[in-house]
């Protein structure tokens, strides 16, 4: 049989359908399978999608299935469970969605699974760090979306700041994808000179305090968006399907994903957004940017943030 690149779904909320839309436009995988407690949904979206295979960049396989169609995947994406309310933070999802996940994950190794996991549900680095020991795969083959649509929004913001293009923009955030997360100014530049550059060139257009307000604007982002539309989903998805051709075509790609640290940036034993290479193995490499002492203090505290909220889940796992 001809080797084909596969990729299961599970979830077909708004986020999990948005993922499936753009990765057929973007022509992405071979295969699709779509996965969900709901079953007329899922044959529905898969129906829907397959009526536009004409208008695609090329042919897909698209169906609704269940978890035995795992055993063939290159990749799970998995973007089930509870959704954030209003008023909600991300970290309150952690009890509700670590249920979930324990099911989802025993059922997808449960049919042969031996691929790579990417997970964007949220609370994503404390539920990539389950998906990890529930599924008992290597660290580097379970990655959480992390803060690359954080990222994103700060390069989109960066942009409109300065009137480039967003794609000429390199800068990352770092941390939790949540309320603790940070901009690593020290590294953002745009077309390879430091945005503090740019502003000293320009004090009159451009001032060096309003780099806060920018952040502030990208880390409330989900709220707002959530106040207004009841959730976040078409970012989240494109960031998703970014991170799924890297994987499938071995990019060797640097996005802020949720890795597992072991010892980089003085952190162990916890997934959290940082920027790493990304190729069909998975994670390849974490990358070590030389952060100033704030961005150090920051970082620190994000993870601690993490593991404050992970330890008792894990606690309360192992003793059930």
């Amino acid at each position: 049989m001809e080797r084909v690149n596969r990729v299961a779904l599970i979830g077909t909320g708004f986020v999990g359908s948005s993922y499936a839309f753009a990765l057929l436009n973007q022509g992405i995988a071979d295969e699709l399978v779509m996965i969900d407690l709901n079953k007329d949904k899922s044959e529905g979206d898969a129906m829907d999608l397959n009526h536009g295979l004409a208008f695609a960049p090329s042919t897909k396989k698209i169906w609704y299935g269940d978890y035995s169609d795992c055993k063939m995947a290159d990749i799970v994406v998995i973007t089930a469970g509870a959704n954030q309310k209003p008023g909600e933070t991300r970290l309150d999802l952690v009890e509700k969605n670590t249920h979930i996940f324990k099911s989802i994950v025993g059922q997808v190794m449960d049919s042969g699974f031996d691929g790579i996991f990417i997970v964007a549900t949220n609370p994503v680095d404390i539920l990539t760090h389950m998906t990890w020991k529930f599924s008992g795969l290597p660290s580097h083959r379970v990655i959480g979306s992390g803060t690359i649509l954080d990222t994103s929004r700060l390069r989109y913001s960066i942009g409109e700041y300065f009137e480039v293009d967003a794609r000429n923009v390199h800068a990352y955030i770092m941390g939790e994808h949540g309320d603790s997360e940070l901009p690593v100014w020290s590294h953002a530049n745009v077309g390879g000179r430091s945005i503090y550059d740019r502003i000293k060139d320009n004090p009159e257009k451009y001032d060096k305090s309003d780099l806060e307000d920018l952040f502030i604007g990208v880390r409330d982002a989900a709220y707002h968006i959530i106040q207004r539309k009841g959730a976040t989903y078409y970012g989240i998805a494109m960031g998703l399907v970014r991170l799924t051709k890297a994987i499938l075509h071995n990019e060797n790609s640097i996005l802020t994903v949720s890795a597992y640290l072991q010892g980089q940036y003085d952190e162990n034993d916890i997934y959290i957004g940082v920027p790493a290479v990304v190729n069909r193995s998975g994670v390849r490499e974490v990358l070590e940017l030389n952060l100033d002492e704030d961005e150090k203090a920051k970082f620190h505290h994000s993870a601690n943030v993490l593991k404050e909220s992970l330890h008792p889940v894990i606690q309360k796992v192992s003793s059930e």
